[in-house]
């Protein structure tokens, strides 16, 4: 019974994983940037959004908490974090030979009704 409800559980959470990124992306898209990828994964990490934003290409770290305590879901994105998704966007650019000029976002999603925080520029890649 304790294994089906942690599958159950990790379903819903990707489910719920999935979701936010795709309300992500639609929010994004409405602001002007476009979509190169999904999910962009390398030996290092993924990234969950790659995009377009005018000539600088965005890697963008979708993070979604039911609610602020432990800090929400922008502190969810540690260092360590941080770390993977530079090394993974270094790897994609030298994959993909994308423009020079490249930055870090973070879209943070709280509560149940969806609260979208775009954190341009959240963390330095260098």
């Amino acid at each position: 019974m304790t294994n089906k409800m942690t599958q159950q559980r990790a379903i819903n959470n990707k489910n719920k994983g999935a979701q936010s990124e795709q309300l992500a992306c639609d929010y994004l898209q409405a602001k002007g940037l476009q979509l190169i990828q999904r999910n962009f994964s390398s030996r290092y990490g993924e990234i969950d959004l790659i995009m377009l934003d005018n000539s600088t290409v965005v890697f963008i770290e979708v993070r979604y908490r039911k609610n602020r305590n432990f800090g929400g879901a922008f502190a969810s994105v540690t260092p360590t974090k941080q770390q993977r998704i530079i090394k993974t966007a270094l790897y994609y650019q030298q994959q993909n030979s994308a423009p020079d000029a490249m930055r870090f976002d973070v879209i943070a999603i709280e509560g149940e009704k969806a609260k979208i925080e775009w954190i341009q520029n959240a963390f330095l890649g260098f």
